[in-house]
């Protein structure tokens, strides 16, 4: 039995597609069809039921794939370890969301920087999809999502929660508006990320509390763009507050939600079988170190900018 046949048996399991498993492994179908053969006959025991163009497990292959997953986890988590080199850095890659990233991933540096903490650090940006698929795939170490999660082989610990705010042209009426709910946003034109976006389906969700769906008339990749468009008065947008920045185009103006405002919840994410390796230890305390004076910092910000429009 060796590790690549485990692997190929993984990926149809988890396919459930002979076909769709070798595009995933990088092999021609016939290639990965004679190797689970060749599997099946070593252990003289059927792993799948044979579907037309679907397979399913069997009993045999049931058990098998419990112990596949134990067997390939520990042998990718022998060879990071052994490539660990502390005089280069302990390795890690870690991925995170958009909204995430951009303020989050810098200060982690730097935190590792000025207490010097020798990271060999590997960053992928994408939408939470992505990030977790990465992450199962075992691409990457860990993930940097929004929370809630249904998904059994992750491991989730919070890291911080934030209110979303109103984000909006300091020319448009809600900006001086005295309170603002999200019912008030029932006929506006919204601004927001791609629909692959964790933050643009929170906002759907809140939407639908509320008998409303949320006429996005442009959908960004970048928070930047999502900002710019806004502070011209094309449309409002939802926004987390750490997403706040001196930087921001001027004219935009925050707004917070009156009564209890919606929250998002933010969480490291990390495969139940993959090994905590020193370098992923190492940011995790990082992460951890770095939330409470950013915390502090976005709880003594003002909710808003104002200008001269916003406040007459």
């Amino acid at each position: 039995m060796e590790l690549y046949q485990l692997r190929y048996f993984v990926a149809v399991a988890e396919t459930a597609n002979f076909t769709k498993a070798a595009a995933r492994c990088f092999v021609s179908q016939p290639s990965l069809s004679q190797q689970i053969i060749n599997l099946e006959a070593e252990i003289g025991q059927t792993l799948f039921h044979r579907l037309g163009r679907s397979v399913s497990l069997t009993d045999a292959g049931k058990i098998l794939l419990e112990h596949a997953y134990r067997i390939l986890s520990e042998a990718d988590n022998a060879v990071r370890l052994l490539k660990e080199d502390p005089t280069r850095g302990y390795p890690v890659t870690v991925g995170a969301i958009p909204t995430v990233a951009h303020f989050f991933l810098p200060a982690a540096v730097a935190y590792c920087r000025a207490n010097d903490i020798r990271l060999n650090l590997t960053t992928l940006e994408n939408f939470r999809p992505q990030i977790l698929n990465a992450v199962l795939e075992g691409e990457i170490d860990l993930g940097i999502v929004s929370m809630p999660l249904n998904e059994p082989r992750l491991v989730t610990t919070t890291l911080f929660s934030e209110p979303l705010l109103l984000a909006l042209s300091a020319n448009h009426p809600l900006a001086s508006a005295e309170q603002i709910t999200f019912p008030d946003l029932r006929e506006e034109n919204f601004i927001s990320l791609g629909d692959a976006s964790s933050l643009t389906a929170q906002v759907r969700r809140i939407s639908g509390d509320y008998d409303f769906e949320p006429n996005i008339v442009h959908r960004c990749a970048q928070v930047a763009t999502v900002k710019s468009l806004t502070a011209m008065g094309l449309g409002v947008s939802i926004l987390p507050r750490s997403a706040r920045s001196p930087n921001d185009p001027a004219g935009l103006v925050y707004r917070k939600f009156s009564g209890k405002p919606p929250m998002r919840e933010i969480a490291l994410v990390s495969h139940y079988r993959r090994h905590a390796t020193r370098g992923t230890q190492l940011f995790i305390e990082a992460a951890h170190a770095v939330v409470g004076p950013m915390q502090e910092v976005q709880n003594t910000t003002p909710p808003f900018r104002t200008t001269r429009r916003a406040r007459s």
